[in-house]
Order: structure tokens, then sequence, then C-alpha cells
């Protein structure tokens, strides 16, 4: 029998589209501080980052200021969900490809994540998603990307070998986690970093829309047999 496929999904930028919640939050966050806040897309250029990591990379000072602007992160996103208008909507055919690939005898799926795991729930719950994936692991008990800690954990809780798996996200971040991890990486063009960043850090593809996924992975993993053999 051949061995499953495990394929990670990162969340922010890949499934679900949280940009006007990351950057009103961090806008907050940065004003507390008196800090001058930056464009949008450096702001969106931390996104896949641990919040301590996105912290210290957006402004300069002490591990204590880093802790503190996480935790009012944190306090300004929760508020934002609470409102009456909150929503994190998914891509087009989010869905469609991940019904479609839990269905398959030959696939599992995963999540590795720079949310929390409360952030992914309500996520998960709000769309229905949670009993699709078989091992999720999330900024609550790992080190920041690109570490490949994520990727690791998530091979060892479902028993697929490093080159049976494949990480598809929208950031460096996760491109160099699955390099790191030995993993396949596949990129997305709508995410919150330029396309031509994704190859150099390791994506051996990159999809434009969720249409595409299934004929790469196929086109991906048939490559990878031929290898084996």
């Amino acid at each position: 029998m051949t061995e499953p496929l495990l394929v990670i999904f990162d969340m922010d930028g890949t499934l679900v589209d949280s940009q006007h919640l990351i950057v009103s939050a961090l806008t907050t966050t940065l004003s507390s501080e008196g800090l001058d806040v930056p464009s949008r897309k450096d702001l969106l250029s931390v996104v896949g980052l641990s919040l301590i990591e996105a912290m210290r990379r957006l402004a300069d000072g002490e591990e204590a200021m880093h802790r503190r602007m996480a935790d009012t992160y944190k306090a300004a996103f929760n508020e934002l969900r609470l409102s009456p208008d909150y929503h994190e909507p998914l891509y087009p055919r989010t869905v469609e490809t991940l019904e479609a690939l839990a269905a398959r005898d030959d696939v599992l799926l995963g999540i590795a994540t720079g949310k929390s795991m409360r952030g992914v729930d309500r996520v998960l719950d709000l769309h229905g998603l949670r009993r699709l994936f078989h091992t999720t692991q999330t900024a609550d008990t790992h080190p920041s990307k690109p570490h490949p800690s994520m990727v690791l954990r998530a091979l060892a809780e479902t028993g697929v070998a490093a080159n049976r798996s494949v990480v598809i996200g929208d950031t460096v971040f996760d491109m160099e986690m699955a390099r790191a991890a030995g993993a396949n990486a596949i990129g997305v063009s709508w995410g919150y970093h330029d396309t031509e960043h994704l190859e150099p850090a390791g994506a051996q593809a990159i999809i434009d829309d969720f249409a595409e996924l299934a004929p790469v992975l196929a086109a991906m993993f048939a490559r990878e047999q031929e290898t084996a053999e």
C-alpha cells in the first residue's frame, strides 16, 4: 500500500484572509508604544512568524517591550473578533479543495501556523473545517517559523516520511520551514509575500488558484516516486 501524503497548510494568507484584522491589530500595537506604523506591505511581511518574533522585526527594543507588544496585539485582535462585523473569509475554492483532498484515502491534512490554537479553533469552527485535519501545529507550542519544529511534529504525529509531505503557504517562512524539515513546498500567489521571493526560499511550485493544486501535487509526487525508484 502506498504511503499517504501529508499536506500541511499554513492559515493566514493561504486558507484564510485575515489581513484587515492583522493590520488593524498591529497598528494599534505599534501606536500604543508611540512607534511609527510602517506600510501595509511591511506590516504583512511579518505574517507567519510567532508574535514575539514579529514584534522584534517591527520594533527595536528590549524583550520586555516585545512581550508587552505581543500581549497588546492579542488583546486588540480578540477585541476585533468580538465586533459584530467580524469575519475571516476563506480564499476562493478553499472548502472545495480541502474537502476533495480529505476524501482521498492517500492524503492526510495538517495545519502549521503562527496563529495561536485559540485563533485556529475559531477559524475552523467558523467555517466548519475542524473534522478535515489530522494534525494541527501552532505558535503556542513551537518556535517561530522558519524553524522546522511544526512540520517535524506533524510528521511524527501522522507517521508520514518527510519526502511524502508538502507545506503549502504564502510566505518565505513557510518555504524555509519546509526545506529545513526535508519536506516539499508549494507557494500560493494570493497571500502576503511577493511570489518572486518564494522560489528562492524553497518553493518547488507556485499556484495562482486552488484549482491548480491537485495536478501540481500529482506531478510533484510522481517525480518523487521516480526519484525514489
